[in-house]
């Protein structure tokens, strides 16, 4: 089992989502790069850049609203601190379940199993990710996420991997990966066998799984995340991704957990 993170600040305050486009600026991926993830003087340009994550993260769980599937947000601290290791060269929004449907778990698990479902790394859940030389949008299910991995897990066992196959197909330019290995696996060309090989590797409780699209940025070469419309292709990516959240997600309406 892999070590949890430390606890993050308590009195951290999730911004206000921000009015007009979000668009990113130069400054939000310089303050992820060395030396100036450490740098407490940056944490205002990590702030604005937070902002802007959260305010998009407020948008997206307004479109899967749309689409009959409520999610909560949340963003990550800008700030250097134990919690992210005095460095932060990452920040992201979360969309994760809500607390009613925690609630809901809670009653089928039990107080003691059903508290780890309070991080939110420890749910699947859609994210928009920035760092100093790429934009992320990805569904992900943590190495300590035991409840959807085995919701997963157990839907696979039952169905097989054709209906995972299906949905996965339709993510173009999105890939599948597993935990930090090097490997990857495009969605739209992915086949039985290697969805197979895939699921041999992957263990619920030591890996993560991810299904992500990256867009590099890279300094010197990032005029294209940096102008208008970008946020409307990130929301739009997101929202394709909607159909797999539910596949893989334990929720009433895919309860491979507790229904026989």
């Amino acid at each position: 089992m892999t070590q949890p993170p430390p606890s993050p600040p308590e009195k951290d305050v999730e911004p206000r989502a921000q009015t007009g486009e979000v668009v990113f600026a130069e400054a939000d991926f310089r303050s992820l790069a060395d030396p100036l993830c450490r740098d407490p003087q940056w944490n205002g340009a990590r702030l604005a850049a937070r902002t802007k994550l959260a305010t998009l993260g407020k948008r997206a769980a307004q479109r899967c609203q749309d689409l009959g599937l409520a999610l909560d947000t949340r963003s990550s601290i800008h700030n250097p601190h134990p919690f992210n290791h005095m460095r932060v060269t990452r920040l992201w929004t979360y969309l994760m379940r809500r607390k009613a449907d925690k609630t809901k778990l809670r009653k089928e698990l039990g107080p003691d199993l059903a508290k780890d479902l309070d991080a939110a790394y420890r749910n699947a859940y859609l994210c928009v990710a920035l760092e100093a030389d790429a934009i992320e949008v990805s569904l992900r299910i943590h190495a300590d996420a035991w409840i959807d991995a085995t919701n997963l897990t157990r839907r696979v066992q039952r169905e097989g991997t054709k209906p995972l196959l299906r949905v996965l197909q339709e993510l173009g330019g999105f890939h599948l990966r597993l935990h930090d290995w090097k490997g990857e696996w495009p969605c739209s060309s992915i086949e039985t066998s290697r969805l197979e090989e895939f699921l041999r590797f992957w263990k619920p409780g030591e890996h993560r799984f991810a299904v992500e699209r990256r867009w590099p940025a890279p300094a010197g070469a990032r005029a294209h995340v940096l102008g208008t419309g970008v946020e409307a292709e990130l929301l739009r990516e997101l929202e394709r991704l909607v159909p797999l959240y539910r596949h893989v997600a334990w929720s009433v309406d895919s309860d491979y957990l507790f229904a026989t």
